[in-house]
């Protein structure tokens, strides 16, 4: 009975000293309130007072909650509030400020369309002088024309952000052109600060007496500034000595020597012996990438050269479909060396001649040494890489054994979409600026055309594990690995991509049983 008492009692005795007795706190029963937001919704009020005031003696807890207010019971308090709110809103002010907006936008409609209409009847003047100086090869001037009209929409889509957000690029082949664009952009860009950093240390690195070639490949993996990627390039490849005093002794040495070649072996593109290579060189040059540049008659004649001469020199694989391909990034890349505008609305004949016989024989050596490691792919019955399809497969079935099954499952033969990845090096499967970048890690790695192409073509296929294990069709599956949605692909997917790659090479390039079953 003494405790029922004590419990009856409990709200009759003074909080004061007991502990766990119930206080008024303010801040827990009334939400905050932001002064800025709600300073013309408060009334002023008289404060309370700073001393404390003796309450009324509570009996029961019904008792002490009715006494007690709560910010969030609804009351009068709440009509009052919506009376203040709508005694503030000024109904003059805020009719004018809807009709401000609603003029500027009027406007900036009225300017978009004006500078539309301006930008089409420029295009119009210009195609009808391009039309009316055109000679001969209509090619040409059609992809000078289309070059311009992709950057004046361009130009047009800078005039809005939504508008510049949702542009692609109106081209008859995106993933290579555009490719084109945004690698090759102003000389000078702006840079960021690690960016600035990188490029200081390669400028340090290439000026010192003897480039140390180690630390320059150390550098080079994660990418190459484009300011200095010419020279770069031409180190990594062993085109160029690491010796600074011997480099334009040795550039003039072997572009003589090139162009010995040519004088010896070019005229005989026509003898029975050769007729066939030439004729299947003059095929397969229209279909390289990008199309802005095989269009320029004079690149035609300088690529036909470079592959003819090589042929010529390497009688063990002779031309072989998918070397073409390869010329072009050193093509674009040394090209960039000499000029300050964007390639894909370059005209490569406007280039002094001197110039332009640097670039074809700087890249035929490049490429040539290129060649040396993965001669084997292009011999008779390509061995290389019916071999290195073969050990994609194993790669596969132990790194995502559930793409392997799938594949598999439905009859999808590693040979019928990889042989072109290990044939073009996947220039055929991501954009021109993303091969770059991708050749950039590749001179950096021991064998990184031969040994590392494996693992990134591993990593490559199971990125796309998703869209895989959705299809359930053979035709389905053929097409879209033949065909993958890289064309907006940049410098971050490469890295995360070569990220990857590098570690499957780790867990396994040392670890050969890892390949077999």
């Amino acid at each position: 009975m003494a405790s029922d008492a004590g419990r009856k009692q409990f709200w009759k005795r003074s909080g004061a000293k007991v502990p766990g007795s119930i206080q008024h706190v303010y801040g827990a029963q009334h939400p905050p309130f932001d002064p800025l937001l709600h300073g013309t919704l408060i009334k002023p009020r008289s404060k309370p007072p700073t001393t404390p005031v003796k309450l009324k003696k509570v009996s029961t807890f019904q008792e002490f909650e009715s006494n007690t207010s709560d910010a969030w019971d609804l009351g009068d308090d709440d009509d009052e509030l919506l009376a203040i709110a709508a005694e503030n809103l000024n109904t003059e002010v805020v009719m004018e400020t809807a009709h401000k907006v609603i003029q500027n936008h009027s406007k900036l409609q009225e300017q978009h369309k004006f500078q539309e209409e301006h930008l089409q009847e420029e295009k119009q003047v210009e195609s009808a002088e391009l039309s009316s100086v055109a000679c001969g090869d209509n090619r040409l001037v059609k992809s000078v024309s289309e070059g311009h009209t992709s950057s004046s929409s361009d130009n047009a889509s800078e005039n809005s952000s939504m508008q510049r957000s949702q542009s692609l690029p109106q081209t008859s082949a995106p993933p290579l052109v555009s490719g084109m664009a945004d690698y090759n952009t102003s000389v000078t860009p702006a840079l960021t600060e690690r960016e600035a950093s990188r490029l200081d240390k390669f400028k340090q690195l290439l000026a010192g007496p003897n480039t140390d070639l180690e630390e320059l490949r150390k550098l080079s993996w994660s990418g190459i500034p484009k300011r200095v990627r010419p020279i770069a390039w031409k180190l990594l490849s062993g085109y160029l000595p690491a010796n600074v005093d011997r480099r334009e002794s040795t550039l003039q040495r072997k572009r003589k020597e090139y162009f010995a070649f040519v004088e010896q072996y070019y005229d005989s593109r026509n003898d029975e012996n050769h007729q066939d290579t030439y004729r299947q060189i003059h095929i397969d040059i229209p279909r390289m990438s990008p199309e802005v540049l095989r269009l320029q008659p004079k690149v035609t004649e300088i690529f036909e050269r470079i592959l003819f001469i090589w042929a010529i020199r390497h009688p063990a694989s002779g031309y072989v479909q998918g070397i073409n391909d390869l010329v072009t990034p050193f093509f674009v890349v040394f090209v960039c060396e000499y000029i300050e505008e964007v390639v894909e609305n370059f005209d490569v004949s406007s280039l002094p001649e001197e110039v332009l016989q640097n670039i074809e024989a700087d890249s035929y050596w490049c490429m040539s040494k290129l060649l040396d490691g993965i001669q084997d792919n292009y011999t008779f019955a390509q061995p290389g890489i019916q071999k290195k399809v073969k050990m994609l497969e194993e790669l596969v079935s132990r790194i995502d054994e559930q793409v392997h099954r799938h594949l598999d499952q439905h009859e999808v033969k590693y040979l019928q979409f990889a042989f072109r990845w290990m044939n073009n090096l996947l220039m055929r499967e991501v954009p021109l600026r993303c091969t770059i970048r991708l050749w950039d890690t590749y001179q950096s790695e021991p064998e990184g055309f031969s040994h590392f192409h494996l693992y990134v073509c591993a990593a490559f296929l199971v990125k796309w594990r998703k869209e895989i294990l959705e299809e359930k069709d053979f035709q389905e599956l053929l097409i879209f690995l033949q065909n993958l949605p890289t064309v907006h692909w940049g410098n971050e997917e490469i890295s995360v991509l070569l990220a990857e790659a590098y570690r499957l090479k780790f867990a396994f390039a040392d670890a050969p049983n890892h390949y077999k079953k």
